[in-house]
């Protein structure tokens, strides 16, 4: 029975180890995602990492940027982090601002010139095809005034023209971000792999005002 009873502690202490280093934050990423940029600035000034990883290969900055966390993001940036830094799925500050409409801290991260718009995700997109996909038209608007590629095309063969018509509803949401890829000049006519058009893909899905506003634009 003893033995057993110590097979079983055991047992429970190696889970509970894997699941502590699983779970491994540093101080700093705790403090940033929980957006006390008091303390990240103390940290900070101690020494701490600003470019500290945790299990998932995620900095301090790309935490801030995951919770929101405006004023833990603004004390890292100022702090020199690194704005492009991928974790282990291949998202950075910068791509998860685009994907997830963290729009203020986009905006500082934009701010300090040092954003690589080339940069893709795990699925070959940059930030605007997310951005367009996911129905965040103001973070739309703030990428369309760098020099993203418009007409980038990424793994599935989608530019984020195609995403706003094949992953919406064709409600005004993805209305509005189609109206500002047109009126930024996107390409209306490249079509995905199997050679369909974003006026057909519209067309299929009953989406008229879309169809409407690719018309005016000189889609076929």
């Amino acid at each position: 029975m003893a033995t057993r009873r110590a097979v079983l502690l055991a047992s429970a202490l190696i889970v509970t180890h894997a699941k502590a280093e699983d779970f491994m934050e540093t101080e700093l990423h705790v403090a940033a995602a929980a957006n006390d940029a008091g303390r990240v600035k103390a940290l900070l000034a101690s020494g701490a990492k600003r470019d500290a990883r945790d299990n998932a290969q995620r900095t301090p900055l790309l935490a801030a940027t995951r919770a929101n966390a405006v004023e833990a993001a603004a004390a890292l940036i100022e702090a020199g982090a690194d704005v492009n830094a991928k974790d282990n799925i291949r998202d950075t500050p910068f791509l998860y601002a685009g994907a997830e409409g963290r729009l203020d801290i986009l905006r500082l991260l934009l701010a300090t010139g040092r954003v690589n718009l080339k940069d893709t995700n795990r699925y070959g997109g940059n930030a605007l095809i997310p951005a367009c996909h996911h129905g965040h038209p103001e973070t739309v608007r703030e990428l369309l005034k760098t020099e993203i590629a418009i007409d980038h095309i990424n793994n599935l063969g989608w530019t984020a023209l195609l995403e706003t018509i094949i992953l919406s509803d064709g409600g005004s949401t993805h209305q509005d971000i189609l109206r500002q890829l047109i009126e930024a000049g996107a390409n209306v006519n490249i079509a995905d792999k199997d050679g369909v058009p974003p006026l057909a893909h519209a067309r299929q899905r009953g989406y008229a005002e879309m169809i409407v506003m690719l018309e005016k634009a000189g889609a076929n």
